[in-house]
């Protein structure tokens, strides 16, 4: 495994939640933390922009009173996910927003830039890009980002088309840096399958869609639990940037899941209107055809856990 910078070194699970945009929030960050797995949120979900830092002291207070209350069992850090693609128009105000209350990890998405992680870094914070490809890859860390979140093929959201193997095995050829990895990954022998190919944590978003404290709809959440990769789309229709959603919210929405158009990618939007227009085409990854119920953050981390020692137990047995 990698070296790992401070606030990824001693997480009581190799996991980090991944930030589900609309859905995540604080109630559902806390609770991933809580539970022992990195909890993250996209900034611009919170909504107006002035309620971004109301969500930041909630959750870095709330953390706070509950590591002082429990200093044998902290909570795992948090991380906020900023968008830094030129539609972003939040993006200063929301990082001025991050660097007060030193937000310990961040996520960036569409392009990497060094005044970003330089802003992160100005107090020890923790930046892992999200890339799709080698190429970006290498243009996340000679840009400044500290590591990489690898998102492979079948990941809920902007996903991209390669191989876990393949994506991996390419990085860790000149990369020993913290790497998380992306792609359908449910399951406690999943995320230790991640460990194995030679990531250091699993990045888990559509599972956590089916939680009770995941501000999604109860249809949404239903959706996944009776939903499996058959039903998964890809498409860059709805954001102009390739990702996998329901099948179900794309026929409910009047089209044919089947027969969607091509984006232009030029037409990117995040944050603005078009955003509103696709709020009910749910976004989802294909590995929900392990998630049979809607259950309690704490229980589902709880069973994820089980299962990674049951995979170890059963590797070892070997």
């Amino acid at each position: 495994m990698s070296r790992l910078p401070a606030p990824l070194n001693a997480l009581p699970l190799p996991i980090i939640g991944s930030p589900l945009f609309i859905i995540s929030n604080p109630k559902l960050v806390i609770a991933q933390c809580i539970a022992g797995v990195v909890g993250a949120m996209p900034s611009l979900n919170a909504r107006p922009a002035s309620q971004l830092d109301e969500w930041l002291a909630e959750i870095t207070e709330t953390l706070a009173a509950y590591n002082l209350a429990h200093p044998d069992k902290p909570a795992a850090p948090f991380a906020i996910n900023q968008i830094v693609h030129k539609s972003n128009e939040r993006l200063e105000h929301d990082m001025e927003m991050c660097v007060k209350y030193k937000v310990p990890i961040y996520i960036t998405s569409l392009g990497a830039r060094e005044d970003i992680n330089a802003a992160a870094h100005s107090y020890g914070g923790v930046v892992l890009h999200d890339i799709i490809n080698n190429k970006f890859a290498h243009k996340a860390i000679e840009k400044g980002a500290d590591g990489l979140v690898a998102v492979a093929a079948g990941a809920g959201g902007h996903a991209g088309v390669k191989s876990p193997f393949a994506l991996i095995q390419e990085i860790r050829q000149w990369f020993d840096g913290p790497v998380a990895l992306s792609g359908a990954i449910s399951t406690g022998g999943a995320v230790l399958a991640a460990q194995a190919c030679g990531a250091d944590f699993a990045y888990i978003g559509s599972a956590f869609i089916a939680t009770e404290e995941a501000r999604a709809s109860d249809a949404y959440k239903q959706a996944i639990v009776d939903s499996s990769s058959d039903d998964i789309v890809y498409s860059n229709l709805f954001t102009g940037v390739h990702g996998n959603y329901l099948a179900p919210s794309i026929r409910a929405a009047g089209m044919d899941p089947d027969n969607l158009p091509e984006s232009d990618p030029s037409k990117m939007n995040f944050g603005g209107d078009k955003s509103k227009a696709w709020k009910d085409i749910w976004g989802c990854g294909q590995g929900i055809g392990a998630i049979s119920k809607v259950q309690s953050t704490a229980d589902f981390v709880a069973q994820l856990k089980r299962e990674y020692q049951e995979a170890r137990q059963r590797v070892c047995a070997y």
